[in-house]
């Protein structure tokens, strides 16, 4: 019997909760600049796939403003700067806009590390996904296939990697997803931030950050 499962989500919710209690100051400081730059509210909620395909909403600090078209990923509209905030660019670029998904991790929907979660509407992503098992686990604050393409990867290669990812799940390889997770961030790698063509507008073709 494979214990790391549990052993994870028990990790998940001590970091989690640890983490929420030492940035709590942090979290004020970034609700402050988003309310006192841009109206709308701070948090910005998404309907979103978990474990067993269990629909949940995930949180994010809001980075676009409240009149951007609702349910398309960022990387798939048409120049999206023009929705996206001052501050919210910084927190884009650093990823600080995904850190309340620790109030997720801590309500046991997601994890530090695994799939990143689907749109509800992603029906082709989580098809393929359910190919490799993929939709059987927590998903993930970061993943697998999050340090290797992100945005830029075709949903079979990406649901691929999510399969990948379950079958080598084990501690040493959640830390080394970690750690490359940060290299990533650091280098800004895999983001993309608007539709390129006419072909990229459809939410098949591409993931979700």
């Amino acid at each position: 019997m494979n214990i790391y499962p549990i052993a994870k989500r028990i990790i998940d919710f001590l970091l989690a909760l640890f983490l929420l209690f030492i940035l709590a100051p942090f979290f004020i400081g970034i609700a402050v600049l988003i309310k006192l730059t841009s109206e709308g509210p701070v948090f910005f909620k998404q309907r979103r796939i978990g474990k067993n395909k269990k629909e949940f909403y995930i949180l994010k600090f809001r980075t676009m403003r409240v009149d951007t078209p609702k349910d398309t990923p960022t990387h798939l509209l048409h120049n999206p700067e023009t929705y996206i905030t001052k501050v919210g660019s910084f927190l884009r670029k650093t990823s600080l806009d995904e850190l309340p998904q620790l109030i997720n991790i801590l309500k046991g929907e997601m994890s530090f590390v695994g799939p990143r979660p689907a749109l509800w509407n992603q029906y082709d992503l989580i098809a393929e996904r359910d190919k490799y098992g993929a939709n059987d686990v927590y998903p993930g604050l970061t993943g697998w296939a999050q340090i290797n393409g992100r945005d830029e990867l075709p949903i079979p290669i990406k649901a691929k990697l999510d399969g990948e990812y379950v079958e080598k799940m084990s501690v040493l390889f959640d830390i080394k997803i970690f750690f490359l997770t940060i290299i990533k961030v650091l280098k800004e790698e895999g983001i993309k931030e608007g539709a390129a063509t006419v072909s990229d507008q459809a939410p098949k073709q591409r993931g979700v950050n």
